[in-house]
């Protein structure tokens, strides 16, 4: 699940890029929703995902 996290954070992040670019007016709200979500999905994941070794 981290793999997809990080791979949809990466995807968003060049969304951004382009979107506040202004290369992609229409696509700019688009891409600073999918880059928060996927702010948190990765964050969330890093957290679940420690597995303590005893």
């Amino acid at each position: 699940m981290l793999r997809w996290t990080i791979t949809f954070l990466i995807i968003a992040i060049i969304a951004a890029v382009f979107g506040f670019g202004g290369i992609a007016a229409g696509a700019a709200g688009i891409a600073k929703v999918l880059f928060f979500i996927f702010i948190v999905l990765f964050l969330l994941s890093l957290i679940s995902g420690r597995k303590t070794i005893d």
